[in-house]
């Protein structure tokens, strides 16, 4: 179209959809030869185009998505003369990225689904052994396999995290506690996470720790999944009997933390991207510990997320690999050190008072081992099944902390915590959510429902432990 907004050219696709041919434009203003709402919405990109700059607009015309883009053409004198459009159909394409977004919608509600379905049995797995340690803790040819079963659960347990929190990275999900911490604890606190895969595989570990006083601001589970990550890597693809080295420098603000094995190594084609999402090492029968390549991913989103970085470097195959993480020092005017609820509680480790506690949990084992477990612990504890029978039970028992299921019978988890929270005698009771479900969104509906915490499956048995101590002391 020429500066009067009149057509010059007019052909293809878009005049032969729209039922029209190149005489109906040519000659003719865009006013003349369009509809009224299609003039109001392109004069402005026409004269946006006249001024000497360029443009893109998307629009739908008779079931087909277009995407129009405009340039300025100039005479030799630099003026601008004309508008050159040209319309491009790209319905096939708007299509496929919605297929695509409503693919990772059912993508992300399967892996919710299926990390609910796992973590049922893995936390009647989780304090069954628990339960072993206590009962069997002087038979020697219990322990072993009892270490084992631990160990292959913490591995199953770390599988299904890394992928959930890949797929809310994706979604930009993950929100960071943010905090003030002791980054030689953060590590200690990795170290023991890895410590079982490294002695199981026979390795050496030399760890160099930072000074107590070395801060930096992030959060703290978090930052323990990142070194654990990289430690767990190290002891996977290093044979029986291999050096794993831990070592932190400080530097003026940042510090640097190296996690170095003398393992299978990195090729170099691996290499450039071994942090990308699925990538993984070559497979073969005799390593079998590959994972999902997720882990290297999430470790590098978790320190960017830290304002860090984070790099891998080999020789090549059979020569190690080294990853280095770069994590920016906390600054005078931080946040204070938070202390945990399991730091709040170590030194107060015999407390004498019987909690009335009740569990509400409707898949079988899991609710027997739990119950067995806090039994041991010397509360009294009683147990439902559904959402109803939870309620009747807190009006007769009146119980001073309540574990509850999200997923139940009868009414949900959800209900149950709203109204327990009408219930004058349960208005000061610790109510904890114990779920498989343990996205952001959910956490926050079990806020809303009443929830004092909400427990990922299968719990870690010191944080719950932790959290009714620090009831008991009400």
């Amino acid at each position: 179209v020429d500066q009067d907004l009149r057509y010059l050219i007019a052909e293809g696709e878009a005049i032969t959809v729209a039922g029209l041919k190149s005489s109906d434009f040519l000659g003719k203003s865009i006013h003349e030869a369009l509809q009224e709402d299609l003039v109001t919405e392109y004069e402005p990109f026409f004269r946006k185009a006249l001024a000497g700059e360029h443009f893109e607009h998307e629009h739908t015309s008779y079931e087909h998505v277009y995407l129009t883009r405009g340039v300025p053409l100039r005479t030799s004198g630099g003026e601008v003369y004309a508008v050159l459009a040209a319309s491009f159909d790209i319905t096939a394409r708007k299509r496929a990225e919605g297929e695509s977004r409503e693919a990772d919608k059912r993508k992300d509600e399967f892996l919710a689904m299926l990390a609910h379905e796992l973590r049922n049995p893995l936390a009647a797995i989780s304090n069954a052994t628990q339960l072993m340690k206590y009962l069997t803790r002087d038979d020697a040819t219990v322990q072993r396999p009892r270490e084992v079963i631990e160990r292959q659960l913490q591995q199953l347990t770390r599988l299904v995290d890394d992928l959930l929190d890949m797929s809310r990275l994706t979604w930009s999900k993950i929100n960071l506690q943010q905090e003030t911490l002791s980054l030689a604890t953060m590590l200690q606190r990795a170290v023991e996470a890895s410590r079982p895969l490294i002695d199981a595989r026979g390795h050496q570990l030399t760890i160099t720790l930072p000074p107590l006083s070395t801060q930096v601001v992030g959060d703290s589970t978090r930052l323990v999944q990142v070194f654990g990550n990289l430690l767990n890597n190290a002891a996977k693809y290093t044979d029986t009997g291999g050096d794993i080295t831990l070592h932190t420098a400080v530097g003026e603000e940042e510090a640097i933390i190296r996690v170095r094995d003398n393992g299978c190594g990195l090729s170099a084609s691996l290499l450039p991207h071994v942090f990308e999402l699925f990538t993984q090492a070559g497979r073969s029968l005799d390593r079998s510990q590959g994972g999902l390549g997720v882990g290297l991913a999430l470790v590098r989103s978790l320190v960017r997320m830290h304002g860090g970085e984070v790099e891998a470097h080999s020789a090549g195959l059979g020569q190690g690999s080294e990853f280095v993480v770069r994590l920016p020092l906390a600054r005078s005017g931080d946040a204070l050190e938070h202390t945990s609820a399991k730091d709040a509680t170590d030194a107060t480790t015999t407390i004498a008072s019987r909690l009335k506690v009740l569990v509400v949990e409707d898949n079988a084992d899991a609710a027997e081992m739990l119950v067995l477990l806090l039994r041991h612990d010397g509360d009294d504890v009683r147990l439902a099944r559904d959402g109803p029978t939870a309620l009747e039970a807190a009006r007769d028992f009146q119980p001073q902390v309540v574990l509850c299921d999200l997923g139940l019978p009868g009414l949900s988890g959800f209900e149950v915590a709203a109204r327990l929270r009408e219930q004058p005698e349960c208005r000061g009771t610790l109510l904890v959510a114990l779920s498989g479900y343990g996205r952001d969104e959910d956490r926050r509906q079990s806020q809303s429902a009443g929830f004092d915490h909400h427990l990922t499956k299968p719990v870690d048995p010191e944080v719950l432990t932790a959290l009714i101590e620090q009831r008991r002391l009400v």
